[in-house]
């Protein structure tokens, strides 16, 4: 299985008409894959419409890549100032299959740019901190590494409240069962963003 994240970046005054657009897009007739969510920023850089969907196998993301690449509007997009930035991924192997599913009304969407050689590691740290830390963890979306461009890693949480992640957070730092050990030596730059659930994400 594999995972396309696409970021819409545009002006904050035309959100709805962009979300509108990728919600268009990925339903489309000819359109390969699933979708799992989509979110609008809410905290960290805004004006952000980001989708995230999966794929049986390389020629179905191909397909959708190639359907974008050769669009005259790739995701309806009207406003040709507008970023968009598709990336491929694979989830983390000991970690389930991603499914549409309620996890809050908050989402932490984090990327971790990693050192050369720092995907494994990373990998590794996390398959032994998961169950340990399993109050928090459970509360994992997804944690992917990318199949292109720098090597980095892009992990979802869903909470309930801002509150209840500040104090899984807080309560498992105090613990030292997270974060996972070896993890942070690998990062070189790390940025974190706080997501709403748009009103036809299959996960909210």
């Amino acid at each position: 299985m594999l995972y396309e994240l696409t970021t819409l970046s545009c002006p904050l005054l035309e959100q709805e008409t962009v979300s509108d657009g990728a919600r268009r897009w990925v339903a489309d007739t000819d359109a390969a894959g699933t979708l799992l969510g989509s979110w609008r920023t809410e905290i960290g850089e805004l004006a952000r419409i980001i989708v995230l969907r999966k794929f049986e196998t390389v020629h179905e993301l191909q397909h959708e890549r190639e359907r974008a690449y050769m669009a005259g509007q790739p995701f309806h997009i009207m406003n040709p100032h507008i970023r968009l930035d598709m990336e491929s991924y694979a989830l983390f192997p000991f970690l389930p299959e991603v499914q549409p599913a309620t996890f809050g009304k908050f989402y932490e969407l984090r990327r971790y740019w990693l050192k050369p050689g720092g995907i494994a590691p990373t990998i590794a740290a996390w398959e032994q901190a998961i169950a340990p830390a399993k109050a928090y963890t459970s509360h994992l979306v997804a944690n992917m590494y990318a199949l292109d461009g720098p090597p980095r890693i892009t992990h979802i949480w869903g909470f309930s409240s801002l509150e209840e992640r500040m104090n899984l957070r807080a309560q498992h730092y105090a613990a030292g069962l997270w974060p996972p050990d070896g993890g942070p030596q690998q990062i070189e730059k790390a940025t974190s963003a706080i997501c709403l659930p748009e009103a036809w994400s299959p996960m909210c």
